[in-house]
């Protein structure tokens, strides 16, 4: 099957893994897998290996799911493994508040809506915002109490810079694996750089309309028995330095640096092979994860390293396995009709350009809710159709990541975990949800992608 038979059937495709996602709550992993399985053999793709008339082997559908799942994982695993692993060992060992608190000192009280939107910022970098969300909800409320600045207010900008870094930046497993997708998976300080960039924009529009639209919802009146934010403090004891906090995040970021460097000199000789190996985002994040066990030791607690790591494998795991499966979508694309058909339409989609990849992760994300699974399964989609859409070169693929992300944050409302964790720890009721969570990943989104067109002017 191909032309317009064929992308009929894969818009169906698409929008019956939604609905078993969405309404039939069938796990993601299932879904894509299935539909992947009934689009391969729909588009023609034989059930064994085949031999054409010119010699080559044509791949028959088994062997296709086979390649697209291994290679997600050979590409992929340890790196999303190393990040989730030294996330849960800032939260274990109080970084997390720590890089808060340093936030704090840096901005300034006087600014305590920036103060939230920074520090949800900074900790979501290496903590899922879910999780981010309830460890900073207590500062939220202490600093709110403390500045009498609007609880409403403080609620959508923590969220929102929770949920910029969730989306754009490395190592959170969402761009890291769209990364890998892609093909920019070693340039991942590439995709940093305009994970930061990009995220730009995407605060700004969130922390003006969080500032304008509190006016609008009624105040919430926090418990007067709230802990203080010193009190908050006080229960983990001293907290650990500013260094050691800031190392397992900052010191792959350096390394990965330097390698690019290197890189760039052409050098040769053992210095040079020995920062390109610390460089590569695998050894530059098992560097991070030493600095994190070093942490973890300087608190005492290097006896809960096994628990640690066994609850994020246990994090990780759907992670991976969505993301292999995103993997399989895309290979079975890849080897049906619709890159043929794109080819030779190819004037339409590029007219769409980077655009086109906000797009689909903007429905996934609506429909299906989980901003992990968006960025993921349009990773799979997307990433055989770069070279059609014109954007296959290295910074183009690596601006598809940050349109990608820009998508799947538009937008967040019920069907969307970090929707309730926001509502409820934020003390708002449901129908405020909308106007603040819902309302603010929409600005938050637009701005993100805004923020994206603009570099691809100038970035190729």
């Amino acid at each position: 099957m191909t032309g317009i038979p064929l992308i009929i059937v894969f818009i169906v495709t698409i929008v019956l893994m939604i609905f078993m996602i969405s309404k039939l709550n069938i796990h993601p992993f299932l879904s894509i897998l299935s539909v992947s399985l009934v689009f391969g053999l729909i588009a023609g793709i034989p059930l064994v290996d085949q031999t054409a008339e010119d010699g080559t082997v044509v791949s028959g559908i088994a062997n296709v799911i086979g390649e697209g799942f291994s290679g997600a994982f050979t590409s992929i695993g340890i790196v999303i493994i190393l990040g989730t692993i030294i996330g849960t060992l800032l939260e274990e060992t109080g970084a997390a508040l720590k890089l808060a608190d340093m936030v704090v000192n840096l901005v300034g009280e006087k600014r305590p809506e920036l103060a939230m939107l920074i520090m949800g910022w900074v900790v979501s970098i290496p903590v899922f915002c879910d999780s981010g969300f309830v460890i900073l909800n207590p500062i939220r409320k202490a600093l709110t109490k403390r500045t009498a600045a609007s609880s409403v207010a403080m609620t959508m900008c923590l969220s929102a810079g929770l949920y910029a870094s969730h989306v754009f930046i490395p190592p959170t497993p969402g761009p890291i694996a769209a990364a890998n997708t892609i093909g920019v998976g070693s340039d991942l300080l590439l995709v940093m750089g305009l994970g930061l960039l990009v995220s730009i924009p995407a605060l700004a529009g969130a922390y003006f309309y969080s500032k304008r639209q509190s006016a609008n919802i009624e105040e919430l009146v926090e418990d007067d028995n709230l802990k203080t934010y010193e009190e908050i403090k006080a229960e983990y004891g001293t907290l650990p330095g500013g260094f050691l906090s800031l190392a397992p995040i900052i010191i792959p970021v350096i390394l990965m640096a330097l390698s690019n460097i290197f890189k760039i000199m052409k050098a040769e000789g053992f210095v040079n092979d020995l920062f390109l190996f610390l460089g590569t985002p695998i050894i530059a994040l098992a560097v991070g994860l030493i600095f994190g066990i070093i942490l973890l030791n300087s608190r005492g607690k290097i006896d809960h390293l096994y628990d640690i790591v066994n609850e994020s494998l246990k994090v990780a795991g759907p992670i991976l396995f969505v993301t292999a499966a995103g993997g399989v979508l895309g290979k079975v694309i890849a080897n049906s009709g619709i890159v043929g058909f794109i080819t030779d339409n190819a004037t339409v989609f590029q007219s769409i350009g980077i655009f086109f990849p906000f797009i689909i992760a903007a429905i996934l994300k609506t429909a299906q809710g989980s901003s992990t699974v968006a960025i993921t399964t349009s990773a799979g989609i997307i990433a055989p159709l770069l070279p059609v859409l014109g954007l296959d070169s290295t910074v183009s693929s690596a601006l598809v990541v940050m349109a990608i992300g820009a998508g799947a944050m538009t937008v967040s409302h019920a069907n969307d975990s970090y929707f309730w964790v926001v509502t409820k720890f934020g003390g708002l009721r449901a129908e405020d949800g909308y106007k603040t969570q819902t309302m603010v990943t929409l600005v938050e989104g637009i701005c993100g992608m805004l923020g994206v067109f603009i570099l691809s002017l100038f970035l190729h």
